[in-house]
């Protein structure tokens, strides 16, 4: 008969040594600021989620973490330099369903692999989507909107935050599904796809609520509708492209903390449990959801969660790249 104590002490040595071969304590980590990549330029919805979080997280761990801001490739620049750093827990990637879910469909060469190179640390809530178009656009609703690119094959102009990213994903699977033909502009993150939109160089954009509401309160643009299965609370009076017309479509925006594979299990651990004792407070939650951000039922939150999510999107997102004829060089 196993002993369940013997085993566990027996798996705490092991990390110990573990966290001793990569010359790092789990009782003293971090015992100096803690680096985060985002693969996307400062200002994008990524980088403004991270960083609420790396807040709250750096409390609890008791040193700072710093966001290095490394776009390039839609996120794969910043999460290849990641899967290249020290595991030691010092450098972690801040990564997302396109970089890490979608990717290996897209590109024929990958500098890395999203589940063997990477350590699952703990998964962020999930961003629906926005579809949004400049004040000027002649289409009043969505409905109009696929009308106009029907009408006009690739002259609907719709920017995204990086060939890639999850605003150029989203883009091209509504295009797919509404048998419409767009052409996407690529830009270097969320946040300038964004200016040109409101600047009205480009028609549109699915931007994420946490960086959306306050360009749709301050009517800076029109919101046509949402990603998300229902409507929004924040945007009531925009359906949701299954209710309209594309029914039975969703789809949201996930993130997770990863670190690179060998890190100490230890140290995972740690990063983990100030993760999950950030979002145990209402008050921290209750701002993220007034973002549309959405909250995940506690055990997704986990490392243990985000590692079998990661693989079943990398296969998920095989069959949607074959199914809406997305491919990158």
């Amino acid at each position: 008969m196993i002993d369940i104590r013997k085993l566990a002490a027996r798996a705490l040595l092991a990390m110990s040594f573990a966290a001793a071969a990569h010359g790092v304590s789990a009782q003293t980590y971090p015992s100096r600021p803690v680096t985060w990549i985002v693969p996307f330029a400062a200002g994008g919805p990524t980088d403004a989620l991270a960083r609420a979080i790396a807040e709250r997280v750096a409390r609890e761990l008791g040193q700072p973490i710093v966001i290095d801001n490394a776009p390039g490739a839609g996120g794969t620049v910043g999460a290849a330099k990641a899967s290249r750093a020290v595991p030691d827990g010092y450098t972690m990637l801040v990564g997302h369903m396109g970089y890490m879910g979608a990717a290996p469909a897209l590109y024929k060469k990958l500098a890395y692999d999203p589940v063997k190179d990477f350590a699952p640390v703990f998964r962020f809530p999930d961003t629906p989507l926005v579809l949004m178009v400049r004040k000027e656009h002649p289409a009043k609703d969505i409905k109009a909107l696929v009308d106009f690119g029907k009408a006009n094959p690739d002259k609907l102009f719709i920017s995204n935050a990086g060939v890639g990213s999850s605003s150029h994903l989203i883009a091209a699977l509504f295009a797919a599904s509404a048998g419409i033909r767009i052409s996407q502009v690529p830009y270097k993150g969320a946040g300038p796809a964004l200016i040109d939109v409101i600047g009205g160089q480009v028609d549109g954009i699915f931007d994420q609520t946490n960086t959306a509401l306050p360009q749709i309160k301050e009517a800076k643009v029109r919101a046509l509708a949402v990603t998300s299965k229902v409507r929004l609370p924040q945007l009531k009076d925009v359906p949701t492209l299954g209710e309209t017309v594309l029914p039975g479509f969703e789809a949201s925006t996930w993130y997770g903390i990863y670190s690179p594979k060998g890190t100490p299990q230890a140290v995972l651990d740690k990063v983990q449990q100030a993760y999950l004792k950030v979002m145990s407070d209402k008050t921290f939650t209750d701002r993220l959801a007034e973002q549309a951000i959405q909250m995940l039922p506690a055990e997704q939150y986990t490392g243990a969660a985000l590692g079998k999510h990661t693989e079943a999107e990398v296969a998920r997102w095989r069959a949607v790249a074959a199914k809406a004829n997305i491919a990158l060089d």
